[in-house]
Parts: structure tokens; C-alpha cells; sequence
């Protein structure tokens, strides 16, 4: 099995397809492509329609796009053991991801996953919005099943693969938080494949000009 990724510097949709396999210890190749380059293209167009990135391939079936790669994940090694076992903790799980995957575009816009740095931007009302939006999501969370573990729902899960991206960027931008919600964010850089995947990008050095949002601090 194979996971098709782009540069972990800037690519945060990978970053959620490599850590639903690696923080579960399932086995699997990881093939780093070059965002944005001809090369990233053409290799993409060999595994997927449509030409992004992450992709799994595990023998003659390709899964593109993050959550469905994660419900694979989960599905076919897991056992279901990527969501919480509770009924009522999974909804709840299942529902803050598809937010996720979909919603906190003003956050997303101007903040850029950029591991490496260390940078300012202004922040208006839609991105203040999505940042206490997440804040609440995070702190009420841990709170709520701080008896089973560190993480949203006590043990890791697919919501934590899905937050991860922020947790970088709310690093790199120096965002503001509540202290659980704070707590949350250093346990989730302490996870040793979080730590993995920033060595690695730290190593990088290519620059996409557009995700160098902000100015440096």
C-alpha cells in the first residue's frame, strides 16, 4: 500500500491522509510529489481523476480525497477503532470532521498550512469566528472526556487526524487560546507522528509564494 502526498511543509489535506495511517501504525509507502510542478500532474493523473493530492493505493484500488481515505482506513485495518466506540461520542466525531472538511474557509484562506514559519496575519470577523468556533470545539471536547485520555474523545481518533492541520497553523500564526484548548494543541504536537511529519517538513525548501501569507514575526 501506497500513500501519494505533496510537500509537508504546505500540504495539509496530506498531511491528514499520512497521519490517519501513520498514527495507527498501518504499514504503507509514503511517494512525495512537488506541489504545483508538471511532474505533480502527471503523476497524479495516474492514480487519480482528480489530480490531488492525498491519494491511497492499496493493490488495485485507489482512494482519493482525505475523509474517504480515512473511512478506508477505518474500515479495512482498523476494525473500526479510528472513531470512538460510543454511539453518541462517534456523532459527535464524525459531525466535527465533516465541518471540518468542508467549513472554516476563512480560516483556511488566510492562514495557510506553513510548518516552518513563523508569521502574522490580520485577523477579521469570519477568521476570529472560525478560530473561536474551533477553540469551543476543542476545549469542550477534551474537557468533556479528559477521563479516557488527552485527545477530543479520549483516545486518538479520525477527529484528531483532521484537526492536525490546524494545530500547525495555529502555531504558525501564534493564535490565541483557551488553556484547554491550548492543552489540546501541545498534546496533539507532542504525538510522535505529528513530531515525524514536522521534522520532515522542516527539511523542506521549497517555497510556494501563495502560502506565505502574512508577513514574518
Amino acid at each position: 500500500m501506497k500513500l501519494i502526498i505533496a510537500n509537508k511543509n504546505y500540504s495539509s489535506w496530506s498531511l491528514r491522509g499520512w497521519l490517519a495511517l501513520k498514527a495507527f501504525d498501518v504499514p504503507f509507502e509514503e511517494v512525495k510529489l512537488t506541489l504545483f510542478t508538471d511532474d505533480f500532474y502527471q503523476q497524479l493523473a495516474m492514480y487519480s481523476p482528480v489530480k490531488k493530492v492525498p491519494v491511497l493505493v492499496d493493490g488495485d484500488i485507489n482512494v482519493w480525497d482525505s475523509l474517504a481515505i480515512a473511512e478506508y482506513i477505518n474500515e479495512t485495518y482498523l476494525t473500526g477503532k479510528g472513531w470512538p466506540e460510543d454511539r453518541a461520542a462517534r456523532a459527535v466525531a464524525r459531525a466535527t470532521v465533516a465541518e471540518m472538511h468542508c467549513g472554516y474557509t476563512a480560516l483556511r484562506s488566510a492562514m495557510p498550512m506553513n510548518c516552518r514559519a513563523r508569521r502574522r496575519v490580520d485577523i477579521n470577523d469570519a477568521i476570529a469566528k472560525d478560530i473561536a468556533n474551533i477553540d469551543a470545539i476543542w476545549g469542550e471536547q477534551r474537557l468533556r472526556y479528559e477521563s479516557q485520555g488527552d485527545y477530543l474523545f479520549g483516545e486518538f481518533s479520525m477527529a484528531d487526524v483532521f484537526f492536525a492541520p490546524v494545530v500547525f497553523r495555529f502555531m504558525t500564526y501564534g493564535v490565541e487560546l483557551s488553556e484547554s484548548a491550548k492543552a489540546y494543541q501541545q498534546t496533539m504536537l507532542n504525538h510522535p507522528a505529528m513530531q515525524e511529519w514536522l521534522a520532515d517538513a522542516l527539511t523542506e525548501t521549497d517555497i510556494i509564494d501563495e502560502d506565505e501569507a502574512g508577513e514574518p514575526v
